[in-house]
C-alpha cells in the first residue's frame, strides 16, 4: 500500500520556529515530526510514501532523499505555484494512486494502529475511512458523528462552542479508494473536510469512521508542540528513540559528556556531542538536542533545546523553546512559554519574559528585559575587540571558521606581502586557532613568521627587532579558562590602537577581504633560536654580575605553562639557584582553583627550603604572584606597591605608570624618592602606550595586569621581572618581608555591581553632574576625591561585561568602608531606577 504524507504546511501558528523550517521538519525528541510518521508507516508495512510539499520543499527532500536510509521508498510532489489544499494536492498525483491508499498528516504525533484501520476500511467496503479519536476539547478540530455501524452521518470542521455535538474528531488520517478523487476538479484548490467529504456524504458513498485507540496530538500551535514533546518524553506515545537509556528515563546520545557534579532528573533526553558543565541542574521534562553546550551552574527546568544551541553559565531556562543555533549567555533568563527563534542571541543577564517570542537571528542586548515579541529589525553586530584583543568561548565563538575570517580581515588592513608573527601558548585549542588565523592571513597575501608555542613576552620582544608589520598571539584567557584570547601587536610589540581595531572590525563585518592570486598567497616561515634572541635582550637590561654573585635561592612555579620552557634556560646562564616546580607542559591547564592550591604548595616549599622568595608565573609569562621568605603571598595592590618601592629605590626621580584604580600607596612611595606617577586608563594598551611616551619611565603596570619594563620591550613580562627582583634584592640587601613591612598603610577596597550596558552612560553622567568639578578626575570612569580624608572613590564601568566596579582608597579604613557602602547603594539604586524606567517605556510603547 502507498501512503501520501501531507507535508506542505508552513506552520504559521508555530512561528518563529517555522520561519525557516516547514512544520513537518520541526523536531520532537530530536527527530522531525515527519520522521516519526514515516517510522509509524514502516512499522505497519507501508513502505512507499509520496510526500506532497509546498513550503521550503528542499529541506524535506534533502533530509529524507529517496527514503532508503529510513527503510522506505520516498517520492515527492511539489506544489510549485500555489497551494492546492489537502485534497487538491492529492488529486494532483491521482495517476500514482491506482489502489487503496492512506493519507496522513505530516504535522501530528501519533501511534495509532494503522493496520487495524486499514482492515476496518476493507471489511466495511468503505470508499473513504476517516481515522477518528476522542478528545476533551474538540473546538480546534473537525467533529464527526457516526451511527451504530460507524458510518459517518454528520461532521463539522472546527465548530464553535455552541455547535459541538460530539467529542469524536477527525485526525487528518484517511484510507481512500482512488475513485473518490474523481469527484474533485483538476488543478483547483480543494479540502478533504470542506469539499470532498461533504460531497461524498451527499452522494451517498460509503464513508466510515474508525475510532482509533492510542495517542494523537495535532502539533498546530506552540502549546501543542510543547505538550507533544513532554508526552513523548513521559512515554505517553510510542516513538522510536535515537539514544541509549543510560538510566531509567534518561536517554543520552553518543560522545556526550556530563560533568560528575551535574544533576539530571528523569525523564530527560540529551543528544549526541553535548557538553554539560559542572553543577548544572536538569529537571525532568527537559529535551536537549545534538551539539549543545550547557555552561556551569545553569538551571534547566523543562526547556526544549534544539541542535547547536549554547547555554551560558548560570543561565535559567523555564519551560521554553530554544531553537537551532541560538545562544543564551551567562545569567540570562528565558521564562515559561517563551520561544527563541533560530540563530538568535540572548545577552548576559537579559530576560525573555513569559510567553514572549523572539524571531530568528535577533539579538537581545545584555541586561535587557524583553516583555514584547521581537519580530522586526536585525541582529546587531557586536564589537570584535574587547578590553584586550578578541576573546570568546573556545571552539564556539572562537572557532576555526571565525579565525580564518578574522585572519583575512587583519591581513587585509596590511600591505600585500607584509610579514607578521603568529605565536601561541601550548594548548591544542590555541594551535587550532593559530593555524586557522594563518590560513586567513595567507589567503590575503600576508607572510607569516610562525613562532609556534612560546611565552608572550618572547613574542612581543621579537616583533620590533625583526622590522615586521605586527604580530598575533593566541592563548587561553588568563581569567576565563573556557575562553580563547587573541591579541594583536603593532610593529613595536604594543597592542594595536583602537583605530586599528576598528579597521579590522570593518573588514570583518563587511567581508571586505583582499583576495590574493595563486602566486601571491602568503608564505610561512619558522623562527629559530627564539630563546637565545630573547636572552640576549634579557641580559643587556640586567646587572648580570649582581645576579651571578647573589646568594638568593628562588622557588619558581611555572603552573605547567610554556614559560617553564624559557626562563630556566636563561636563569641557568646566570648561575641562579632556582628550584623549579610544575615546569612540564600541560594541555588542559589548571583552573583558578588549581592555581590557588599550587600557590599554597609554593609557600610551603619556600619555607621548607629557606628560599629568598618564591614566585608563581601565569598568563603565559605575563603575570606573577610573589611569595616572601615566610611563605606569604604578595599580590594585587601590595605587589604594585612593592615593585614601585624596589624600582624607585634603584632609580630615584624616575616615573612609574599605573592604571587609574591603583592604590595611592604608589604616590606615597614616589614622594619618598622624588619620583612621578602617571595614571592611565585601566586597560593594557593604555599602559603600554604611556610607558613608551617618556624615556624616564622605569616601570609600568600593576599586580593584577603584570609589569612592563620599557627598556626591555613594551609588553608585560613576568620572567624579566623575576630576574630584576633577584638583582634588586641583592643590590639593596633587603628581603621581601622587610620591604613589605615598610610599605605605606593604605586601605584599598573594591566592590562590583551588576549594571546593564544601557545604564552605564547615564550612571556616569549622573555622577559627574552631582559632584563638584574640582573633586573629579575623568581619566577612566569617574574618580571622586575627598580631600578631608585623603581618599577617593572610583566608579569604573567594566569594558567587557555588564558590570560597574567601585574602588575606595584612603589612609582612613573607616572612611573607606563607609564610602564603599554609600556608593554601592547609590549605584544600585540608580540601576534599579533605570531598569524600572526601561520597563515602563517598553510597556507604554505598545499603545
Amino acid at each position: 500500500m502507498r501512503a501520501v504524507l501531507m507535508a506542505g504546511g508552513s506552520g504559521t501558528r508555530l512561528r518563529p520556529l517555522t520561519c525557516d523550517l516547514p512544520k513537518p521538519m520541526v523536531p520532537v525528541l530530536n527527530r522531525p515530526i515527519a520522521e516519526h510518521i514515516i517510522n509509524l508507516l514502516r512499522r505497519h508495512g507501508i513502505d512507499e510514501v509520496i510526500a506532497t510539499l509546498h513550503y521550503l520543499p528542499d529541506m524535506m527532500r534533502d533530509y529524507f532523499q529517496d527514503g532508503s536510509d529510513f527503510g522506505i521508498q520516498m517520492t515527492y510532489a511539489v506544489e510549485e505555484d500555489q497551494p492546492l489544499g489537502t485534497a487538491g494536492c492529492v488529486k494532483n498525483i491521482a495517476e500514482l494512486l491506482d489502489d487503496t491508499f492512506l493519507v496522513i498528516s505530516g504535522d501530528s504525533i501519533t501511534d495509532f494502529d494503522l493496520q487495524a484501520a486499514i482492515a476496518f476500511h476493507k471489511s466495511h467496503h468503505s470508499k473513504a475511512t476517516l481515522v477518528l479519536t476522542r478528545v476533551p476539547n474538540p473546538l480546534e478540530f473537525g467533529v464527526v458523528i457516526t451511527d451504530e455501524n460507524y458510518r459517518i452521518r454528520r461532521f463539522l470542521e472546527k465548530p464553535s462552542s455552541s455547535e459541538i455535538f460530539s467529542d469524536t474528531v477527525n485526525t487528518g488520517t484517511y484510507i481512500l479508494e482512488p475513485e473518490v478523487l474523481d469527484y474533485l476538479p483538476a488543478n483547483q484548490e480543494a479540502d478533504f473536510s470542506k469539499d470532498l467529504f461533504p460531497l461524498l456524504l451527499e452522494k451517498g458513498e460509503p464513508m466510515f469512521g474508525y475510532i482509533a485507540e492510542g495517542y494523537w496530538c495535532d502539533v498546530g500551535h506552540l502549546d501543542a508542540y510543547r505538550e507533544a514533546q513532554y508526552d513523548a518524553l513521559y512515554r505517553k506515545v510510542k516513538l522510536e528513540v535515537l539514544y541509549e537509556e543510560r538510566m531509567p528515563g534518561v536517554w543520552v546520545g553518543q560522545n556526550t559528556y556530563i560533568d560528575p557534579t551535574a544533576r539530571v532528573e528523569a525523564p530527560a533526553m540529551l543528544g549526541n556531542n553535548c557538553r554539560i558543565g559542572p553543577r548544572v541542574h536538569i529537571d525532568g521534562g527537559t529535551v536537549i538536542g545534538d551539539n549543545v553546550t550547557v555552561g556551569a551552574d545553569a538551571n534547566l527546568k523543562r526547556p526544549i533545546i534544539w541542535n547547536g544551541a549554547i547555554v551560558g553559565e548560570e543561565a535559567h531556562l523555564r519551560a521554553c523553546v530554544i531553537a537551532r543555533g541560538t545562544r543564551v549567555d551567562r545569567r540570562a533568563h528565558v521564562l515559561e512559554g517563551s520561544v527563541v527563534g533560530p540563530l538568535s542571541s540572548i545577552g548576559e543577564e537579559a530576560q525573555v519574559s513569559p510567553g514572549v517570542r523572539v524571531w530568528p537571528s535577533k539579538k537581545v542586548e545584555p541586561g535587557a528585559i524583553l516583555n514584547i515579541n521581537l519580530i522586526w529589525g536585525h541582529a546587531a553586530h557586536r564589537n570584535l575587540f574587547g578590553q584586550r584583543g578578541v576573546s570568546g568561548l573556545a571552539n564556539i565563538d572562537i572557532s576555526p571558521e571565525f579565525a580564518v575570517k578574522l585572519g583575512a580581515a587583519y591581513g587585509s588592513t596590511l600591505k600585500p606581502g607584509a610579514q607578521v608573527t603568529v605565536s601561541r601558548d601550548q594548548r591544542t585549542i590555541s594551535r587550532m586557532v593559530s593555524r586557522s588565523l594563518i590560513a586567513g592571513l595567507m589567503s590575503v597575501g600576508v607572510n607569516i613568521l610562525n613562532l609556534e608555542a612560546t611565552a608572550i613576552p618572547v613574542a612581543r620582544s621579537l616583533v620590533p627587532s625583526l622590522a615586521i608589520g605586527g604580530g598575533i598571539h593566541v592563548r587561553v584567557h588568563p581569567d576565563r579558562p573556557d575562553h580563547i584570547l587573541i591579541e594583536f601587536f603593532d610593529n613595536k610589540g604594543i597592542n594595536i590602537s583602537k583605530a586599528r581595531e576598528k579597521k579590522i572590525e570593518g573588514a570583518y563585518f563587511k567581508e571586505d577581504f583582499r583576495r590574493a592570486q595563486i602566486h601571491e598567497i602568503g608564505n610561512v616561515a619558522y623562527a629559530n633560536q627564539l630563546i637565545d634572541t630573547y636572552g640576549i635582550s634579557f641580559e643587556r637590561h640586567l646587572n648580570v654580575e649582581a645576579i651571578r654573585h647573589s646568594s638568593s635561592k628562588v622557588v619558581i612555579d611555572y603552573v605547567y605553562a610554556v614559560s617553564g620552557a624559557v626562563l630556566p634556560q636563561i636563569l641557568a646562564k646566570f648561575g641562579c639557584d632556582a628550584v623549579v616546580l610544575n615546569a612540564s607542559l600541560n594541555q588542559t591547564g589548571p583552573t583558578n582553583a588549581d592555581r590557588e592550591a599550587l600557590l599554597s604548595q609554593l609557600g610551603h616549599v619556600v619555607e621548607a627550603v629557606k628560599a629568598t622568595f618564591g614566585v608563581q608565573v601565569y598568563a603565559n609569562g605575563e603575570q606573577l604572584i610573589l611569595v616572601d621568605e615566610a611563605g606569604s603571598p604578595i599580590r594585587g595592590e601590595m605587589l604594585t606597591a612593592l615593585m614601585t618601592e624596589l624600582m624607585m629605590t634603584q632609580h630615584p626621580r624616575g616615573t612609574i605608570v599605573v592604571p587609574v584604580h591603583a592604590s595611592s600607596a604608589v604616590e606615597q612611595i614616589a614622594r619618598r624618592h622624588d619620583g612621578r606617577v602617571v595614571r592611565t586608563k585601566a586597560n593594557p594598551t593604555a599602559l603600554m602606550e604611556a610607558c613608551q611616551k617618556s624615556g624616564s619611565v622605569i616601570l609600568g603596570g600593576s599586580g593584577e595586569m603584570g609589569f612592563i619594563f620599557p627598556q626591555m620591550h613594551p609588553g608585560f613580562d613576568a620572567m624579566f621581572c623575576i630576574a630584576k627582583i633577584i638583582e634588586l634584592l641583592t643590590i639593596q640587601e633587603r628581603s621581601l618581608g622587610q620591604i613589605r613591612a615598610d610599605l605605606p598603610r593604605i586601605s584599598h577596597k573594591t566592590y562590583t555591581v551588576r549594571c546593564p550596558w544601557s545604564a552605564k552612560g547615564a550612571l556616569m553622567r549622573r555622577l559627574v553632574e552631582t559632584h563638584p568639578v574640582e573633586c573629579l578626575e575623568l581619566v577612566d570612569g569617574v574618580k571622586i576625591f575627598d580631600y578631608h580624608h585623603d581618599g577617593w572613590v572610583l566608579i569604573l564601568p567594566d569594558a567587557g561585561e555588564p558590570l560597574v566596579h567601585i574602588f575606595a582608597n584612603s589612609t582612613d579604613r573607616g572612611w573607606v568602608d563607609e564610602a564603599l557602602r554609600e556608593y554601592r547603594i547609590r549605584v544600585q539604586e540608580f540601576v534599579d531606577q533605570e531598569q524600572e524606567t526601561e520597563e515602563v517605556f517598553v510597556e507604554s510603547s505598545l499603545y
